[in-house]
């Protein structure tokens, strides 16, 4: 009888982390339900407002803008929607639909979109938030939806060019967790694979610490949504009660409207506001503003791996052993090396210097 080899380190690790990332995922499902909800309150208040003749201006811009946001909104989790079902289509026909996909939420409806548009957010602008928009939000969804495996170091959507187009500081952090990791096959030296394979642990068992936070924030989210959609229902019965001139209501009726009105942009908010602990640690601002201060304009052709290495490797202490295995790993990826564009030559020491010394900077203003 064959004796089942004892996992590694990074094998059960990796596995928490696939763990942590479906329960994520089921609750980002869970929270599509309600925000559909909340979403069909909004509507229902909106129209109540919209009868109603002679509302000042002021009042009547302030709703309207909302109607605005929440409208992009929805426009956003359509369409997260319809390229999910686009990029399963290209997977079934490759025959890998599903395969290894490691996911709650894989057959994706409208609610399961709108909790993924919730948790990346949109900004009052009607932009998707950190800088996402158009496919590179919809791609970073896809590969939050799609990416359970990913991150734990397996297949999922990584087999088709969906995930490697992808653009985005969030889809940058899990494509880097999966491209760096598959390049723990170079290593000749037992001694090297060991100790990157601690530093990919250390990240591994991080990352399962920002999902279970993240968890908590979309549980408490779900329970605001829930009570701001009862009040926007009383709201708008009493609304409907008032008549359809607003000239003609009593001064309390008048005041009670203007509370709705910040009523429905509390609730506008719970729907376009980001899940905070799912966010880039890094984004594209937070290098410009590194870059600011060390009186330069650009760091070579790097940019968008740095950023990368950087969603990688926050609260990551790393020596200089670490550095030159990270990389290697990069330098020897093939596929990471085509995601972003970059030859072999052009990743060295430096670079990672360049990533630690950005974090540091960050974590400096952070404090």
């Amino acid at each position: 009888m064959k004796l089942k080899r004892k996992k590694s380190k990074l094998k059960l690790a990796q596995q928490a982390t696939e763990e942590a990332i479906n329960k994520t995922n089921e609750r980002i499902d869970e929270l599509g339900k309600h925000t559909n909800e909340l979403y069909v309150e909004l509507c229902d208040i909106q129209e109540a407002f919209d009868k109603i003749r002679n509302v000042p201006s002021d009042k009547k811009i302030e709703f309207d803008k909302f109607k605005k946001i929440r409208s992009k909104w929805k426009k956003q989790a359509e369409k997260i929607e319809n390229d999910y079902k686009v990029a399963q289509a290209k997977q079934a026909g490759a025959g890998a639909a599903g395969a290894g996909l490691g996911v709650a939420v894989v057959a994706m409806g409208p609610t399961a979109a709108m909790g993924v548009a919730t948790t990346f957010g949109v900004a009052s602008t009607g932009t998707a938030i950190s800088s996402l928009s158009g496919a590179a939000a919809t791609n970073a969804a896809l590969a939050w939806l799609g990416g359970g495996a990913v991150a734990a170091g397996g297949g999922g959507m990584a087999a088709g060019e969906a995930f490697l187009a992808l653009a985005g500081p969030i889809g940058w952090a899990i494509a880097g967790v999966a491209l760096i990791t598959s390049g723990l096959l170079i290593w000749k030296s037992i001694v090297d694979k060991k100790h990157i394979e601690d530093v990919f642990t250390l990240i591994s068992e991080r990352d399962i610490k920002s999902y279970d936070l993240a968890i908590v924030e979309i549980n408490e989210r779900i329970v605001r949504i829930d009570d701001e959609a009862d009040k926007l229902q009383k709201a708008t019965k009493r609304i409907r009660s008032f008549g359809l001139d607003y000239n003609k209501m009593p001064e309390a009726q008048q005041y009670e409207l203007g509370a709705y009105v910040n009523l429905m942009s509390s609730s506008t908010q719970l729907l376009v506001n980001p899940i905070v602990g799912i966010l880039p640690k890094y984004t594209e601002d937070d290098y410009k503003e590194y870059l600011s201060w060390r009186n330069k304009t650009k760091d070579g052709n790097n940019k968008d791996l740095i950023i990368c290495l950087c969603n990688l490797l926050y609260k990551i202490d790393l020596n200089d052993r670490d550095k030159k295995l990270i990389c290697k790993s990069v330098r020897k990826n093939k596929d990471m090396l085509k995601t972003f564009e970059i030859k072999k030559k052009d990743v060295h020491i430096d670079t990672i210097d360049v990533v630690m010394d950005a974090l540091n900077h960050k974590y400096d203003l952070c404090r």
